[in-house]
């Protein structure tokens, strides 16, 4: 295999609603799609660093960057047995794990296409189905959130996570757990607390939260191991961009019970699987996490959540939720019943819609 060339664009796409976490807000998103010529056959990723460096260090314009001038110097020109080895081929630069991710993903499309295969088939996913949970920002009003989160749970959507940040944390969860006292809840906090901040967190014991995403500081989001075993509730670990050492260090303090996988932040499909496979064998459940996608990143979000050890609902959820159009056709859908029918095409099982992606599309560049 050989890439022959890749196309990078930038698309401009404006969100149906505001979405509000801990350290600011969305109106709208620049997303960067990587199209990778693999001999001949079409692969298509999109890159999920955002605008600026408030989330994580990686933006679109760094992402950019290093996508034309570090990671596709690396590729051109070179062969390849299988989209599994383009990892290590990009090994060389450190970080810019979302840039990675991009350019991996897309090169895994083409190969599952080429082959004639869906792309969680050639991943090694089991289901045809996965179960979604839908990820809410933080509202101006309790009114506002309890509207919202009985809109998705007639929508279907099987778990409810909201974002928190200091001063807006147990009053929306103890009356989300008044007005809905059975349903699944998680709240993530993007690492808007210190470890200082612990008396707080523990207060959240008495509203049975499934996990509380990401609490502490963004490089780590992990407490010390005595500070988990304090507490009753299961913390999932997001950091910025995890490594499978890490993984398995925090595993081994105890340090977290959950593990959420983002494609882009552990670099593409290969440090994912590898992470998964690790948590699988010591027992910690994953699941997949979202970062506002288009249709495209969505699509490989799917694929992810079909390996085995993806048992609890991530935040795949359908396209209108965020879009008032996506750029995918068809669009993703989830059930009645809070679920998403996995494509059987191959590929990704969508296709791109190129009329509307060239018309969002602010610049385009071919590296060949």
């Amino acid at each position: 295999m050989r890439i022959r060339k890749i196309t990078l664009r930038e698309l401009g796409m404006k969100l149906i609603a505001p979405f509000e976490i801990s350290n600011g807000v969305s109106y709208e998103r620049r997303i960067v799609l990587v199209e990778a010529d693999v001999d001949g056959t079409a692969g298509w990723a999109e890159c999920v660093a955002g605008e600026t460096p408030q989330y994580s260090p990686e933006t679109v314009e760094t992402a950019w960057h290093v996508l034309r001038d570090h990671l596709w110097p690396l590729l051109k020109g070179k062969d390849f047995a299988t989209a599994a080895h383009v990892s290590d081929m990009l090994e060389s630069v450190r970080g810019h794990n979302m840039a990675k991710g991009g350019l991996e993903a897309a090169v895994w499309d083409a190969e599952a296409k080429h082959k004639g295969v869906p792309l969680w088939r050639l991943l090694g996913g089991t289901r045809e189905e996965i179960a979604s949970g839908v990820s809410i920002g933080i509202k101006s009003s309790l009114d506002e959130l309890v509207a919202t989160v009985k809109k998705e749970l007639d929508a279907g959507y099987q778990r409810i996570k909201i974002k928190i940040k200091p001063g807006k944390d147990l009053e929306p969860v103890k009356r989300l757990r008044q007005e809905f006292p059975k349903i699944k809840l998680t709240v993530d906090a993007n690492s808007a607390y210190r470890l200082e901040d612990w008396p707080v967190l523990k207060q959240f014991d008495a509203y049975y939260l499934m996990m509380i995403e990401q609490p502490l500081g963004w490089k780590t989001s992990t407490a010390t191991p005595n500070s988990k075993r304090s507490y009753r509730r299961r913390f999932a670990w997001t950091s910025a961009s995890i490594t499978f050492e890490q993984a398995r260090a925090a595993i081994a303090l105890g340090a977290c019970k959950i593990i959420n996988i983002k494609l882009g932040r552990v670099g593409g499909f290969t440090g994912a699987r590898k992470i998964h496979d690790l948590c699988q064998q010591s027992s910690i459940p994953v699941w997949c996490g979202g970062m506002l996608e288009s249709g495209i990143g969505r699509a490989h979000n799917i694929a992810l959540s079909t390996l085995p050890n993806f048992t609890l609902p991530g935040d795949v959820s359908a396209s209108r939720r965020y879009w008032i159009e996506d750029i995918i056709e068809p669009e993703v859908v989830v059930s009645p019943q809070g679920t998403i029918r996995v494509p059987t095409g191959p590929g990704i099982g969508f296709e791109p819609r190129m009329d509307r992606i060239e018309k969002l599309t602010s610049r385009t560049e071919v590296l060949a």
